[in-house]
């Protein structure tokens, strides 16, 4: 099969479009013929170095986020049958491994495709719905009538974060710049704030939940932006309000200062949220924002693309022939 690794870390030319081998399902595994895989900031921070370091030499294939169809099944799964379609985020051993024609994937860690989504959208959901989901409601614990600041809205987490949010009866302030004002109203926000033009610790107050997305990176200036972020958003939140990051672990002795929580999530795999976000998707109360979509052989152009930021919604890579 065809196959995007690398082996070696550093710039997105070390990303390799080549042959591999294919894998063979284990008994509780089912294999998925991709057609789609999604692209996230994990996935290039991981090829640069930056989220954990292999003994070298080494061969990883990229990728957490799946879309396809199962082309072979395990003899322990019976809830899933050859034909399928199914999507999910794949573990982190081995670097995911979407970015291939082929994965083999636990049965548990997958869910059925949403029914009104095409792979190259089902493609772009399991990793940020799950963040957005695991980060609002297992940890902020957000509820009706509460309100959530939701930072870097129109990105991957942050656009889904809106929605689910909206569903959940919050009411929802989001930063992001101008030119995505229109599109985050569309999508549920009461408000938005420029960050560009506006500091939001001037404007917002009271606030239940704070989701920090800003994506960490070892550039100085990102790194520096959206450490700022963080601190400045403490004063934002009510007496017992919760700071959520995707991206780093809040100060315990700051949120105490503020009489606050702080909270870090890493997205867990999740089947049954998965599936839950998939009734919500195909009753049109959740949709994903595809910023490109580019070939498996141009995995490199989608690193890259990601790398600056500032994208609207999710790249996807197309790996179907």
């Amino acid at each position: 099969m065809k196959a995007v690794r690398i082996h070696e870390y550093g710039a997105p030319d070390v990303l390799v479009y080549e042959d591999a081998p294919r894998p063979e399902p284990r008994d509780d595994e089912v294999l998925i013929r991709v057609h789609a895989a999604g692209v996230n900031p994990a996935d290039w921070q991981i090829r640069s170095g930056k989220r954990f370091v292999l003994d070298e030499p080494f061969s990883l294939t990229m990728g957490f986020d799946v879309s396809g169809i199962a082309e072979a099944v395990g003899s322990d799964v019976d809830h899933f049958q050859v034909g399928d379609s199914v999507y999910g985020m794949l573990g982190l051993g081995g670097g995911g491994g979407a970015y291939a024609e082929y994965v083999a994937a636990p049965a548990v860690d997958l869910a059925h495709r949403p029914r009104s989504l095409d792979h190259v959208h089902a493609a772009a959901m399991p990793v940020v719905a799950l963040t957005a989901w695991q980060a609002l409601f297992d940890a902020g614990e957000l509820s009706a009538g509460q309100t959530a600041l939701i930072h870097a809205a129109a990105g991957g987490v942050g656009h889904i974060a809106v929605q689910l949010a909206k569903w959940k009866g919050a009411r929802v302030i989001g930063t992001a710049s101008a030119r995505n004002e229109g599109f985050l109203r569309e999508l549920g926000c009461d408000e938005v704030v420029d960050y560009k033009t506006t500091r939001f610790e001037d404007v917002v107050r009271d606030v239940d939940v704070v989701l920090d997305s800003i994506v960490r990176d070892a550039d100085a200036a990102i790194d520096t932006v959206a450490g700022e972020t963080m601190e400045r958003s403490w004063s934002v939140l009510k007496r017992g309000g919760i700071l959520v990051s995707v991206c780093a672990k809040p100060s315990a002795e700051t949120a105490a200062t503020h009489s606050v929580r702080g909270k870090y999530v890493l997205a867990q795999r999740n089947a049954a949220q998965l599936g839950e976000i998939a009734k919500l998707v195909d009753a049109g109360r959740l949709e994903p924002t595809i910023a490109a979509v580019l070939p498996l052989s141009e995995a490199r152009r989608a690193h890259e693309l990601s790398e600056r930021g500032h994208t609207r919604g999710k790249i996807v890579l197309w790996v179907a022939q």
